[in-house]
């Protein structure tokens, strides 16, 4: 972490007393302890600072992340049981998000939202689990997130009207709308869940939030697709199922950020795709112009990756600590270091957009022409020293705090710096008169925890006796590095230690008044950190398109890739996979895919969802061409290729993933199963796969349908928007030629699969008796041939299905047709050729 340690919890605890409901009246407001909130915690963990914080979630992030996403959470009574306010911020970005939003009994939209925000602690109503009486919310949501920290609160705490006080007080007036917004959408229970995360927060930072200083947003779900949990774990986009510290995720393959934001950003829209075509595509054009700007492309990349985390640096700065402390006075001081170092980076940032060409990265280079920028610069450079920056290293950047403010500033400042000054010298003196003393090779070394110490590197035997001289202590030894200190070197580490402490004290009331005088600038810097993190990842998805053949993404009505690859398997795989086609319409919007075990049904399904996500975070796409419809929706039912093992609970799982997608999905959701009805016996199997399918059928939804059941691939008789697919494999003869065995192509085909019999090929290799395979061969061709006449079609079901086909794909030319007049024409003349072919030929009773 960049910063010092901006919280103060309270550990062990089991209740504890906040501030008085009334709204905080100054940035220096006194800590009243009472009344009490009576916030009890959930028997999870206990609190520690924030700072070094370690978090094992339920919906634990990329191993980089700490949890840091505090969120209230409240629901309903009555009639309005299932009408949900959320209210989050992080304290890492000083950003208030409310949500508010009907849920339906499976509460999924809070589930998922929840697992995107990654929560370090949920608050909710002390109501909602008095004993007896504990609602359904609150039992799913400490099922699904067992080791994040819940806290219990009074419900009058959960209050409107306090919530939109916090508001009006708190939201810097360029997000001053948010005011009108809330209020013209009724939306009271995110408010309320506000007012009660506002002031819990306050107490446990034991600070202040400075008015006007924070960036509140409503965030509808109207314009990015949902995925739920369960979807987001099966296509591993953030985490990988075998390895969470596995890079082997979406999220792996596109992270080539260079910003703690950017990386934030880049995971959030991976879990929350945009579903806003005109918003992608200006995405997509930054994207294409990086791509084709190499000056550009490399010069951004350059500036954006000195930054350092500006969400987190605004955080600190609007937070006003209750208690003035060393550690408070040293956090100050570094951070307004961290400004300087962040506000020099603008013009820089200015320079290197200044020639480009898209609306977005334009907007950008406006908003940077913000006049606050020099201003709150020019403030700091009065005080700070031009050379004072931001260094590596804790010594050297030591010595930038105690030496930031300029000269002649505070004559009792100078005085002190001169004195800390005169303490480090005598400190490199002492150790050199040590090395001279001893003989031996000494050099002064430095790190936070020990202070000032003596190192050396020489063998043991070269030291008398191999000990070191008596007056050493505090001796650690790493192969033939010696660390060690004396009662001298300790005494003078006291010394400037205290000389330090009167430096960051002065030194803080010059930055607390400098602070004060910016403070009504400071709010340049959310766009500043927006700018930033959006850049990142538009950066690091052009890095991807290098590395790689993707392709720009088109949004029609229609999902079709050509010769589309799986980009986490390209990452792993030696080779480069097996590109396969894909094509939905409106009219052939149900596909149904067989093949036998091992041949890629499973790793096709997920490229297409990954395929779709990439589109509509606005990134390249792993194909030759691709196009897209919007997805509002993404649903995924994958079971895995190795879990041969079935049984009752992966056949309830199964049934529970189902019974969320018919509840949720609508016309405008891709649906993903695979491999439905596995954990039962083959009848009830195929009962409930074709009854999910005809259920799924009366949608306009795309749906890739996964299975071993081949009887369900004569649905398309009776519904002529089904289209089957197979993964072809090939016989191929041992050296002895006494048996065959089955080679992968990974190929897509059209048709159903003629490997019919996976089992009796299986059955025919191994040691069973040749009579056993017979009589099982023989029963499965009767029982096959039954099924088959049942499911016959018929000329007329043939000659509609063709018709169905013909009209779907004029609709489809009359929308999306770029033809010139002759290619109509001889498109049109090909599609009546081939209605004609796929019309069964009349009968000699039958009229013409």
């Amino acid at each position: 972490s960049y910063f010092g340690d901006k919280s103060s919890y309270i550990e062990n605890t089991s209740a504890v007393n906040l501030t008085s409901s009334s709204s905080v009246q100054g940035l220096h407001s006194a800590y009243i302890t009472k009344p009490p909130l009576s916030a009890s915690r959930s028997v999870c963990r206990s609190h520690t600072p924030l700072m070094g914080y370690s978090v094992t979630s339920s919906s634990a992030t990329s191993a980089h992340s700490i949890a840091s996403v505090i969120v209230a959470l409240v629901e309903g009574r009555g009639l309005a049981r299932g009408e949900v306010g959320m209210a989050s911020i992080d304290l890492k970005n000083p950003e208030v998000i409310l949500s508010q939003f009907a849920d339906n009994t499976t509460y999924a939209k809070v589930i998922t939202k929840l697992k995107i925000l990654t929560p370090l602690e949920i608050i909710m109503s002390n109501t909602a689990c008095d004993p007896g009486s504990t609602t359904k919310l609150f039992s799913l949501i400490t099922e699904h997130f067992k080791n994040v920290t819940f806290t219990t609160v009074q419900r009058k705490y959960f209050n409107e009207t306090k919530g939109l006080e916090y508001i009006e007080q708190l939201c810097a007036s360029e997000f001053g709308t948010i005011l009108m917004e809330v209020q013209s959408k009724y939306v009271y229970y995110c408010l309320a869940a506000a007012a009660a995360l506002l002031k819990y927060v306050e107490f446990i930072q034991n600070s202040v939030y400075a008015p006007k200083s924070l960036k509140v947003r409503f965030q509808g779900s109207e314009k990015t697709a949902m995925i739920d949990s369960s979807s987001a774990q099966n296509l591993e986009l953030v985490i990988n199922n075998r390895d969470s510290r596995n890079g082997h995720t979406l999220f792996g393959v596109l992270n080539y950020t260079k910003t703690p934001g950017g990386s934030r950003r880049l995971r959030s829209n991976i879990l929350e795709p945009l579903a806003d075509a005109e918003t992608i595509n200006t995405r997509l054009d930054c994207v294409q112009e990086l791509l084709q700007d190499e000056e550009l492309f490399f010069g951004l990349q350059a500036v954006i990756s000195k930054f350092l985390d500006t969400e987190q640096l605004l955080s600190v700065l609007v937070q006003i600590p209750k208690q003035d402390t060393v550690k408070t006075a040293e956090s100050k001081i570094t951070n307004l270091i961290y400004l300087k170092h962040t506000l020099e980076l603008v013009e820089p940032l200015k320079a290197a957009l200044r020639s480009c060409n898209t609306a977005l990265l334009k907007a950008y280079y406006s908003s940077l022409e913000d006049t606050r920028f020099g201003i709150i610069l020019e403030k700091i450079t009065t005080v700070i020293n031009d050379d004072t920056r931001y260094t590596k290293g804790c010594l050297s950047m030591r010595t930038q705090k105690c030496y930031a403010v300029k000269p002649n500033i505070s004559e009792f400042l100078d005085i002190a710096r001169r004195t800390y000054t005169e303490i480090v010298d005598d400190i490199a003196g002492m150790i050199t008169q040590l090395a001279e003393k001893y003989n031996l090779p000494m050099r002064t070394s430095f790190s936070s925890a020990r202070g000032f110490f003596i190192q050396m590197n020489i063998d043991a035997s070269a030291l008398p006796n191999g000990q070191l001289p008596s007056e050493f202590t505090k001796i650690t030894k790493m192969k033939n590095t010696y660390s060690f200190t004396s009662p001298d070197l300790i005494k003078m580490n006291e010394r400037c230690q205290e000389s330090l402490r009167e430096i960051y004290h002065m030194t803080y009331l010059i930055v607390c008044k400098l602070l004060n005088e910016i403070y009504e600038h400071i709010h340049c810097l959310y766009k500043l950190a927006d700018i930033v993190s959006m850049l990142d990842m538009l950066l690091a998805f052009a890095h991807a398109c290098t590395l790689s053949d993707y392709v720009r993404p088109e949004f029609t009505d229609t999902l079709a890739i050509k010769q589309g690859w799986h980009p986490i398997l390209e990452k792993i795989a030696v080779e480069k996979p097996v590109s396969n086609n894909t094509y939905l319409t409106e009219g052939n919007n149900f596909v149904i895919i067989t093949g036998p075990n091992m041949s890629g049904k499973s790793t096709y399904l997920r490229q297409i969802a990954l395929c779709q996500i990439m589109a509509q975070i606005g990134s390249y796409v792993p194909a030759e061409y691709c196009s897209f419809r919007i997805a509002e929706q993404i649903f995924t039912r994958i079971g895995m290729d190795d879990d041969i093992e079935t049984n009752a609970s992966t056949f309830m799982k199964e049934m529970k993933e189902i019974t969320y997608i018919i509840q949720n999905a609508n016309d405008k959701s891709l649906i993903i199963i695979d491999e439905l009805g596995r954990g039962t016996s083959a009848e009830e199997g195929i009962g409930i796969c074709y009854a999910v399918c005809e259920y799924l059928l009366n949608l306009k939804a795309f749906t890739l349908f996964a299975t071993h059941f081949l009887e369900l691939c004569h649905i398309d008789a009776l519904y002529p928007n089904v289209e089957n697919y197979h993964f072809e494999v090939q016989h191929v003869r041992s050296s002895a030629g006494n048996k065959e065995k089955i080679a992968y192509t990974y190929t897509l085909s059209k048709g159903y699969t003629e490997e019919k019999n996976y089992g009796l090929k299986a059955a025919e290799v191994s040691s069973l008796p040749s009579s056993i395979i017979l009589d099982a061969k023989e029963i499965t061709n009767h029982v096959a041939k039954q099924i088959l006449h049942r499911q016959k079609s018929t000329p007329e079901m043939t000659k509609q299905r063709a018709m169905y086909h013909l009209a779907v794909r004029l609709v489809q030319t009359a929308r999306n047709s770029r033809l010139d007049p002759d290619s109509l024409r001889i498109y049109l003349r090909g599609l009546k050729k081939k209605y004609e072919e796929s019309c069964p030929a009349p009968g000699p009773d039958r009229e013409q």
